[in-house]
Order: C-alpha cells, then sequence, then structure tokens
C-alpha cells in the first residue's frame, strides 16, 4: 500500500513566483489534502546572538537553514504523522514559539530559494520544478515585498542584494537548475506550465491510489 504524500519542490531565485505557483497548483486540487511548506520557515533560530550579530548573517547560504528538521518532518509527513511547522519572524530573524500544524496530506508543495540544491531534499520528490524569471523583475518584486512586508528601507534591500543574494543566485540557486525535472519560465502565468504539472501530479495520485487497491479518479 503507497499512501505516501506527492512531494514536489518548488525552486527558483527570490521573487521568481515560487509561492503563487504553489497557490496555483494548489487551486486545482480542492478535494485532496494540500500543504505549503516553505524552506524559509526553517531558518534557524538566532535568538541567542544580539541583533547586530543576527543582522549580518548571509540568510541566502545553505547553512542558514536547518534543512535537518525539514528533511525529518518531511520524513514523518510521508509516514502520515502531524508536524510543527516553524515559523519565522522576518524583523528580528528568530523563530516564533508556536509554529502551524500540518496534517496527513495528499500533495506537499516544498517551495523556497535552495530547496533543489540539496541532495537530500531532491531525494524526498516525486517531481523537481525550477521557477525561471527575469532577474530585474525579481529584484523589483523583492524590492517591493520587503517594503511593504518586512518594513525594510530600499538602501538596505539593495545592500542585501549586492552582498549576498545575488552572490548566493549565482553560486547556489541558478545551477541547481540542472536538477529540475521541468523549468518554468514566467511562473503562475505560465498555463501551460501548469497544466503539464498538474496532469503530473494527478498521474501520480492515480497511480499510488491505483497501488492501493483504491482506483484512480483523482
Amino acid at each position: 500500500m503507497d499512501t505516501r504524500p506527492v512531494i514536489i519542490g518548488i525552486a527558483g531565485g527570490t521573487g521568481s513566483g515560487k509561492t503563487s505557483v504553489a497557490l496555483k497548483i494548489k487551486s486545482f486540487f480542492p478535494y485532496e489534502r494540500v500543504e505549503i511548506l516553505h524552506h524559509d520557515s526553517y531558518y534557524y533560530d538566532n535568538s541567542r546572538l544580539s541583533a547586530a550579530e543576527r543582522s549580518r548573517i548571509n540568510y541566502d547560504h545553505p547553512s542558514a537553514f536547518e534543512t535537518e528538521l525539514l528533511l525529518e518532518h518531511l520524513d514523518r509527513l510521508r509516514e502520515g504523522q502531524e508536524i510543527i511547522q516553524p515559523r519565522y519572524d522576518y524583523e528580528t530573524h528568530t523563530r516564533l514559539a508556536d509554529g502551524l500544524p500540518v496534517g496527513r496530506s495528499d500533495i506537499i508543495l516544498l517551495e523556497g530559494i535552495l530547496v533543489l540544491d540539496d541532495e537530500a531534499l531532491r531525494r524526498h520528490m516525486d517531481i523537481r520544478v525550477y521557477i525561471d524569471a527575469d532577474s530585474d523583475e525579481r529584484f523589483i518584486r523583492r524590492l517591493v515585498r520587503d517594503l511593504k512586508s518586512r518594513e525594510r528601507t530600499v538602501n538596505s534591500i539593495i545592500r542585501q542584494y549586492q552582498d549576498t543574494v545575488r552572490p548566493m543566485h549565482l553560486r547556489f540557486v541558478e545551477p541547481s537548475k540542472r536538477y529540475a525535472d521541468i523549468i518554468v519560465p514566467e511562473g503562475a502565468h505560465n498555463e501551460v506550465a501548469i497544466d503539464l504539472l498538474v496532469v503530473k501530479i494527478r498521474d501520480v495520485l492515480n497511480r499510488r491510489l491505483a497501488a492501493e487497491g483504491g482506483g484512480g479518479n483523482a
């Protein structure tokens, strides 16, 4: 009996539209249990450090993420268990005390800039996706997002982009594209690519339903 959830990894640079793609895919499965996991939620809890020390951390480097915990959570979700997904405060760079419960799922959409960079994470995925977007457009989206929702200044956003975001994108994120099963230009606006992904996800779901003797009409 194969009741494991279908796990889709969705990578791409900052501001490429990863979350939008995840939400778009989720909208096609109203009768399935679909959960979205954010790699950003698994930033290490740096509350032991001073605010100045936390501000100097390179949050675009793989070492900033507690990926071991994410792997443990994925294993538990594959076994049908519940997890508590961490919540992260971007203003203080610390993990919040209360997390979000995530229960048994049919589909898990795992999104983050570095989810395809990590070999152990890739081994957990049934489908690997890379969202490809123009670098200028990605920067503009990040600028607008950080100004509105993270209360940062224009100068601080530009400095972080130049110092860590762009260099880490070129070093880790962009090269991970080679591990993708499908590359999606234009993100959620690419209806053809989204339709292909949905068809593939349904196919995997149906095969697993058939394997457990339940037929398949997902």
